[in-house]
C-alpha cells in the first residue's frame, strides 16, 4: 500500500547509521509528524563511502546498511507507525575510484571494447582521443611515473600496480614464466594511464570527479541492468517513491524518466534533483512530481533578506575586493569562469563535443578547431541553465546563437555548425547539454559561490547571489505558480549538498538587517588581524558569524570543522590556492589568521554580536522553517534540522545527529505543529490553493503571510511570520494588524483563539500558525 505523502525526513545512511539505527529513532520521526523517511542511496557503495553516490554493481541493497532483510525490517517498522519510505537512486554514474570494487568497470578495463559491459559506460574509443583509442585513466602525477609501474602477482590474478592503485591485465599479456617490464605490459592493455593534468580522460565523468564514471542510460540494456533493484523494490512494495540524483547528466533525461515512471507506476512519487535557474520553469512534460526543492530554498531565504542592506554591504564588498558583488559583476564573472573552466577542467569533454559536431558537417567546410572551441565556450558560458534541450526552453539556444553571432561575427560559421548539429544530431545535442551542466556546476556552485561575499547566504545551490532580496510579490507569485503546477514537488531548506545549513544561512542573511554594525566589526577585525586576501576575509567572517556559538565557547571540534571548511572554501574559490595547485604559504596564512580570530579580541566581538542579536537570529530561523514547511510542496526535514543546526558544507553536514537533544525547542515546536497539521489536512496542503495574505499598518512590510485552503474553498490555514526584526519599531508592530476571515482561528503554537482584526503583536511569537476552528 502506498502511503499518502505529506512530509519527509531525510536520512544519511552509512555503515555507522544503518536501517537498524533508523528503526531505533522511529518514535522521534513519528512524533515530528513526517509521513515518509527519505533515504540516501541504499545500494552497495565503494568501501568507506559515507554518502552512497559512488554505488557499485551489481545493484543490490548494501550489506553494510543491513541488506535486503534490514530494509524489509525498516519497511515493516515504518508501516506499523504509518510512515512510508522514499529511496534515492543514482542513474548517471557509478563508483570506480577503486576499480577492483566495480566488476563492470574492471571487466571493461580488462577486455576493452570486447567486454560485455563496454557499452554500459560513456567511453571515448576514438583514435584521436589523446590515448590512441585506449581508455585514458588520469591517475599519474607525471609521465615519468610510468617508471613506478609494477606487476602485483600476490593475488589470484596478476595486476598492474601503481602505488596503491590496481588495474587488471588482459588475457595473455603477462606470463609469470616469461615476465616483461611493467611498462611493456601496460602498453598492451585497453587502457592507458596518463598524467592527471594532461587534459585527457577516456570516459564521461560526474562533473569533474574522476572516480565516478558516467553510464549510458539511453541504452535500454544499460537501463535494465542498472534498475533491477528498483524493480525489486517496487515488486516487493518496499518503497513509496523514488528520488533521482542528477538526471541532467544523462543523454536523454526525459526518455529515462519516462521509462522509470513506467517501472514505478503512476501513484508512487517521482522527484528529480534538477537545479533550476531563477527564472527557469521545470518542464511540465516530464513524468515527475517535481524537483527536490533548491528553488524553494532560494525563494524562502530571499524574502527574509532586508533590501536596505544591499547598498552598505555592497560598499563594504567594494572596499575589500574592488567590486560590489552585484548582478553585473556576478554575470560577468560567471561567464568568464565558465569559459576558463571549460578549457582547463573539461578539455577532453569539449574535444569530444567538437568531434561530434564536426562529424555532422558531411562534405561541408569545417571551421578551424580553435574557432569551434571558442564558439562552444561562448555557448556554454551564455546559456544560463544546466541544459537547454527541454521543450519548455525551446528557442533558448537559438536566441543565444543569434546574439553570439552579432557579438563575434568572425565565428558565424562555427555558430551555424553548432546550430545545425544540435538540431539534427542526437549525440551533439546530448553532449552539449552534458558539458553545459558539468561546467555550470563547477564554475558557479563550486567556484563563483566561494569567491564573492556580499551576502554569502545567497550563494547556495540554485541560488542567485546577484539578486539581493525578493519582494513579497515575488514570493507570493513563486508560491502560487508552484501550488498550481507542482503541488507534490519537494520543499527543502537543507540537504546533503547545501553549502551551509538553513540556520547558518538564516544567521548570515540577518546581516542584511545590521549592515552598519557588521561593517564596524569587519573593519575593526581587519585592523587588528588583516586577512590574507580581501574576499577571503569577508567570506570566512560571514561563515564564522553563521556558526559562532551563543556562549562564545570554542570547542576543539568547532575549530577543526572551521579549519576544514576554510581549506575547502579557498581551494574551491581559487583565490590564493586551488585543489590542483596548492599554495601552502597562502593556506597556512589563512589558518593562522583564523586561529588569531579564535584566540584574540575578534572572538569577543563576535560573541557580543551573537549575544545582542540572539533573539533576532532565532526568530529568522524559526520563521524560515515555518514558511518552508507550510508553503506549496512536500517539505523535507534534513536530519537534525528540527533543532538549530550549525553545519557547513559536506562532509560537515553528514555528522551524526544528536537525537538526545531536548524536544522542548522552538524549532521542534514549529516542525511538529506544521507537520502534524499537514497530516491532518492533506486536502489543504498537498493539493490545496495558495492565498497571499497582507497585513495593514505601519509595519505591514515586516509581515510575510499566506493562507492555504482546499481547492476553491477559501482559506482554512494561515501562517504569518515576522521579518527584519532588527529594525522593527515596537509601536509600529502594535499598530499593525492581520484581518482574519470570518470565524474563530486557533493559533496552534500557543493554543490562543482569535477573531476578526488582530494586532500582530498579540500573536505572541515571531511566527503564527492559525487554523480555522470547526464551528
Amino acid at each position: 500500500m502506498i502511503l499518502p505523502l505529506t512530509a519527509t525526513y531525510r536520512l544519511q545512511l552509512h555503515a555507522e547509521f544503518t536501517f537498524a539505527d533508523a528503526i531505533e529513532h522511529l518514535d522521534h520521526y513519528a512524533a515530528l509528524g513526517v509521513s515518509h523517511l527519505y533515504l540516501s542511496p541504499i545500494q552497495t557503495a565503494q568501501a568507506g563511502s559515507n554518502h552512497g553516490y559512488d554505488w557499485v554493481p551489481p545493484p543490490e541493497v548494501s550489506p553494510s546498511l543491513g541488506g535486503i532483510e534490514g530494509l524489509r525490517a525498516l519497511r515493516a517498522a515504518t508501516t506499523a507507525r504509518g510512515i512510508g519510505l522514499i529511496v534515492d537512486i543514482v542513474p548517471n554514474h557509478t563508483g570506480i575510484e577503486d576499480p577492483r570494487q566495480n566488476p563492470w568497470w574492471w571487466d571493461v578495463l580488462r577486455l576493452g571494447a570486447s567486454s560485455e559491459y563496454a557499452t554500459y559506460f560513456d567511453i571515448d574509443w576514438s583514435q584521436d582521443n589523446g590515448a590512441e583509442g585506449k581508455i585514458a585513466l588520469p591517475v599519474l602525477g607525471s609521465a615519468d611515473d610510468l617508471d613506478a609501474l609494477e606487476i602485483d602477482a600476490d593475488g589470484s590474478e596478476p595486476e598492474l600496480a601503481f602505488y596503491e592503485h590496481r588495474f587488471p591485465l588482459a588475457p595473455g599479456t603477462y606470463d609469470p614464466a616469461h615476465p616483461k617490464p611493467a611498462t611493456a605490459v601496460h602498453e598492451e592493455q585497453s587502457y592507458r594511464l596518463v598524467p592527471w593534468n594532461m587534459g585527457v580522460i577516456g570516459y564521461r565523468r560526474f562533473f569533474s570527479v574522476n572516480g565516478l564514471a558516467g553510464l549510458r542510460q539511453e541504452d535500454p540494456a544499460v537501463y535494465d541492468a542498472t534498475h533491477t533493484l528498483v524493480r525489486h523494490l517496487i515488486a516487493e512494495d518496499l518503497t513509496d517513491g523514488i528520488r533521482v540524483d542528477h538526471p541532467d547528466g544523462l543523454a536523454d533525461p526525459a526518455g529515462y524518466l519516462a521509462r522509470l515512471r513506467a517501472d514505478i507506476g503512476p501513484d508512487r512519487v517521482l522527484l528529480i534533483e534538477k537545479i533550476l535557474a531563477r527564472s527557469e520553469p521545470l518542464d511540465p512534460s516530464l513524468p515527475v512530481d517535481g524537483t527536490t526543492g533548491y528553488e524553494v530554498l532560494r525563494a524562502v531565504g530571499a524574502v527574509l533578506v532586508d533590501p536596505d542592506g544591499e547598498e552598505p554591504l555592497g560598499d563594504l564588498h567594494q572596499r575589500y575586493t574592488g567590486d560590489r558583488g552585484d548582478h553585473l559583476w556576478v554575470e560577468a564573472t560567471e561567464r568568464q569562469l565558465k569559459m576558463s573552466i571549460l578549457a582547463e577542467t573539461f578539455p577532453a569533454e569539449r574535444a569530444r563535443l567538437r568531434r561530434a559536431i564536426e562529424a555532422t558537417a558531411g562534405g561541408a567546410d569545417i571551421p578551424a578547431a580553435d574557432d569551434l572551441d571558442v564558439a562552444i565556450g561562448a555557448v556554454v558560458a551564455g546559456l544560463g541553465v544546466y541544459r537547454s534541450d527541454y521543450p519548455i526552453l525551446s528557442g533558448t539556444l537559438e536566441t543565444l546563437l543569434d546574439t553570439e553571432k552579432k557579438r563575434l561575427p568572425a565565428l558565424t560559421q562555427s555558430f551555424d555548425l553548432i546550430a545545425s548539429a544540435v538540431a539534427s544530431d542526437a549525440e551533439s545535442r546530448a553532449r552539449l547539454a552534458q558539458v553545459c551542466g558539468a561546467v555550470t556546476a563547477k564554475s558557479v556552485e563550486d567556484c563563483l559561490f566561494y569567491r564573492t561575499a556580499r551576502l554569502v547566504s545567497l550563494q547556495e545551490v540554485g541560488g542567485s547571489p546577484g539578486v539581493f532580496a525578493d519582494s513579497l510579490d515575488d514570493f507570493h507569485s513563486f508560491n502560487a505558480d508552484r501550488a498550481a503546477a507542482w503541488p507534490r514537488a519537494m520543499t527543502s531548506l537543507s540537504t546533503h549538498d547545501t553549502k551551509r545549513s538553513e540556520d547558518v544561512r538564516a544567521r548570515i542573511g540577518f546581516l542584511s538587517q545590521i549592515p552598519e554594525r557588521w561593517t564596524e566589526l569587519v573593519d575593526r577585525s581587519q585592523a587588528r588581524n588583516p586577512a590574507p586576501a580581501g574576499v577571503t576575509g569577508l567570506f570566512l567572517r560571514q561563515n564564522l558569524f553563521g556558526v559562532w556559538p551563543v556562549d562564545g565557547v570554542l570547542t576543539q571540534g568547532l575549530r577543526s570543522r572551521v579549519h576544514d571548511y576554510a581549506t575547502k572554501a579557498i581551494r574551491e574559490g581559487g583565490v590564493g590556492t586551488t585543489w590542483t595547485d596548492v599554495d601552502e604559504a597562502f593556506e597556512s596564512a589563512v589558518h593562522a589568521w583564523l586561529d588569531r580570530i579564535f584566540d584574540g579580541p575578534c572572538a569577543d566581538d563576535l560573541t557580543e554580536l551573537i549575544h545582542d542579536t540572539r533573539d533576532h537570529l532565532e526568530s529568522d530561523s524559526v520563521v524560515q522553517k515555518a514558511l518552508a514547511l507550510l508553503a506549496p510542496g512536500i517539505p523535507d526535514v534534513y536530519q537534525g534540522t528540527e533543532w538549530f543546526d550549525d553545519s557547513l558544507v559536506d562532509p560537515d553536514n553528514r555528522r551524526p545527529v544528536d537525537y538526545a537533544q531536548s524536544v522542548d525547542h522552538p524549532k521542534v515546536a514549529v516542525v511538529r505543529t506544521a507537520l502534524h497539521l499537514r497530516r491532518r489536512r492533506p486536502e489543504v496542503f498537498v493539493a490545496g490553493d495558495y492565498h497571499p495574505v497582507s497585513a495593514t499598518g505601519p509595519a505591514a512590510g515586516h509581515v510575510v503571510a499566506f493562507g492555504r485552503g482546499e481547492p476553491g474553498a477559501g482559506v482554512s490555514v494561515i501562517v504569518a511570520g515576522c521579518r527584519w526584526t532588527a529594525r522593527l519599531d515596537d509601536n509600529d508592530w502594535e499598530h499593525t494588524t492581520l484581518e482574519l476571515p470570518a470565524g474563530t482561528w486557533r493559533e496552534l503554537l500557543t493554543g490562543t483563539d482569535f477573531t476578526g482584526s488582530v494586532a500582530t503583536a498579540r500573536l505572541g511569537t515571531s511566527v503564527a500558525i492559525l487554523e480555522r476552528a470547526e464551528e
